[in-house]
């Protein structure tokens, strides 16, 4: 046997030994561990191997298409979050696995999630349930829009809708309401895109996902006018037409609330520092309500006829109130200047 001959033989027993040793390792990964848990199976939490604080923190982005998921979507990723855009839902605990696996480079996850999931959409609402089961922190952005903007949107773009099928875009609209209905009532953040441009959207996300630290909750008052209808993501809605309206004084029409004269006009009127200071004061106690309940984002809707004096004007008032008192606070006039 030649030297060469002897090495070629040796080989065999040389691989044989390596599979040995890596079957060996192996299945020592895969063995139980003596507190009962199995290693590399789902999302390890305290006393498993994993710490909680390794855990990626979780946004789930969905809603309505064409409403603005995928600008949603890349203002977090702009913000440094890891972003995966239709992620089939069955997929989410084992893409939150994997963050908390990276050793902390991927410390916060966005999801998109949309009925072109199709089939998949279905599985959820089971995702949901196995990350709570795992004490995985989450939120669900809702992104909602009217059905006329909807429509337009999607003519601009000459695309059908994805569940519209054989019928027209306002049918495949109102099925995906239909599939969302429930998802949305879960939502933790649900923001009315039919009146905001791309950067308008940006700026609400950033509003809301920019800062290092969470505060405890966060709001956003948003005058409206009623001729123009209800903000679709309000929360709450005040109406503040039991006032006199300042577009009946020839001096004060041309203005805003946002001018001196409007705000004062408007709170010189009896019952509205009463009504300032008392609803202030029920907000506290709602807030404190919704921290309990674990809602961190609020919407108060302040309605006037047009939108342009007494909303604005105690829509400002009252921001400044939420501010005093701690709560980070987002200011929205949605129809001042319409008219």
């Amino acid at each position: 046997m030649t030297e060469n001959d002897a090495r070629e033989a040796e080989r065999p027993a040389q691989g044989q030994e390596e599979h040995k040793e890596a079957s060996e390792d192996h299945a020592e990964r895969e063995a139980p561990r003596e507190d009962g848990a199995q290693v590399g199976t789902g999302i390890e939490t305290a006393g498993t191997g994993v710490p909680d604080a390794a855990i990626p923190e979780l946004v789930i982005i969905s809603g309505m298409s064409g409403a603005g998921r995928s600008t949603a979507a890349k203002c977090l990723e702009d913000l440094g979050w890891f972003v995966v855009d239709n992620l089939p839902p069955a997929l989410i605990p084992t893409m939150v696995e994997l963050g908390a696996r990276s050793q902390g480079n991927v410390a916060r996850i966005a999801v998109v999630v949309d009925v072109r999931g199709r089939r998949f959409f279905d599985n959820l609402r089971e995702s949901l349930a196995d990350l709570e089961s795992k004490h995985v922190t989450r939120r669900i952005v809702f992104l909602e829009s009217s059905d006329e903007a909807l429509v337009r949107r999607f003519e601009s773009v000459r695309r059908p809708h994805p569940l519209q099928g054989d019928g027209r875009i306002v049918d495949g609209i109102a099925a995906e309401r239909e599939l969302l209905r429930e998802l949305r009532g879960d939502a933790d953040l649900v923001i009315d895109t039919s009146s905001l441009n791309v950067h308008e959207l940006r700026a609400k996300m950033d509003a809301q996902f920019a800062g290092e630290e969470e505060p405890e909750l966060r709001a956003t008052v948003m005058s409206f006018g009623f001729k123009y209808g209800l903000p679709v993501d309000a929360d709450l809605v005040v109406d503040m037409r039991f006032l006199p309206n300042p577009h009946w004084v020839p001096e004060l029409r041309p203005f805003t609330g946002l001018n001196e004269e409007v705000s004062a006009y408007v709170f010189n009127q009896p019952g509205a520092k009463e009504f300032l200071d008392r609803y202030a004061e029920l907000l506290q106690l709602i807030a404190a309500g919704y921290r309990r309940e674990g809602k961190r984002y609020v919407t108060i809707a302040v309605g006037c006829t047009g939108g342009k004096h007494r909303s604005v004007a105690t829509a400002e008032k009252l921001a400044a109130r939420l501010v005093s008192q701690g709560v980070e606070t987002v200011k929205v006039h949605r129809d001042m200047g319409r008219e």
